[in-house]
């Protein structure tokens, strides 16, 4: 039995794209459908897939959040000895994909990561609940946890440790900002005739538009 058996073929009916309707410019695109997946009932509307490989070219994907972006590039925070901390640090070309079910809508960039600024950093740290700052600490991101009980322990003592005191970002926690190379919006369309559309940079701030096929 296929897979399409299994699970179901899905036909895609909410919308189309066309050359007509994006912007010249992907940043303004994106913000475009950002916007749009605000308004709807997305439950985590910033959510999305970050790929890494290592030096070997080993791939691996998680989901991470979307703290902020700018023509400049989109941002996330995280552990940098985490596995993907490593695997960015020997080599920081990565991908990331956001996938907007109820609007049947994916967009996929690829670029490089930089480092966010020290500054930039402890300020979005400030605002985190001081729970997840805690968590940040104690957490050695990625490392194999012997069991559930000890994770716990450290944190209650370094709750304790830290009762009425105002907890600093560690300096192994940093943002990074994903600068973009290439931008594919997609959009579904009945009997897998999908619209996608790819913007590649050119140079540093001109953008060639194309049409794929799906």
């Amino acid at each position: 039995m296929s897979k399409d058996k299994v699970l179901g073929s899905k036909q895609y009916k909410l919308s189309e794209l066309d050359l007509k309707d994006l912007s010249s410019d992907p940043f303004t695109q994106f913000d475009r459908w950002f916007s749009e997946v605000l308004k709807s009932d997305e439950k985590f509307p910033n959510a999305m897939v970050l790929s890494t490989a290592d030096s070997d070219g080993i791939p691996s994907s998680r989901i991470v959040l979307l703290k902020g972006y700018d023509e400049s590039g989109y941002s996330f925070y995280t552990n940098c000895n985490s596995k993907k901390g490593r695997e960015i640090a020997s080599n920081p070309h990565v991908s990331l994909c956001f996938w907007w079910s109820l609007l049947e809508m994916q967009v996929r960039i690829d670029g490089k990561v930089e480092l966010l600024s020290e500054k930039i950093t402890d300020e979005y740290f400030k605002t985190r609940p001081r729970e997840s700052q805690i968590g940040a600490w104690i957490s050695d991101q990625s490392e194999v946890l012997d069991n559930r009980e000890s994770l716990e322990k450290k944190f209650n003592d370094f709750e304790k440790k830290k009762k009425g005191e105002e907890i600093s970002r560690p300096s192994f926690w940093n943002g990074y900002k994903v600068a973009p190379t290439l931008f594919e919006f997609w959009q579904g369309r009945d009997n897998r005739l999908h619209d996608r559309f790819r913007y590649l940079l050119i140079d540093s701030k001109k953008w060639k538009i194309d049409r794929l096929y799906p």
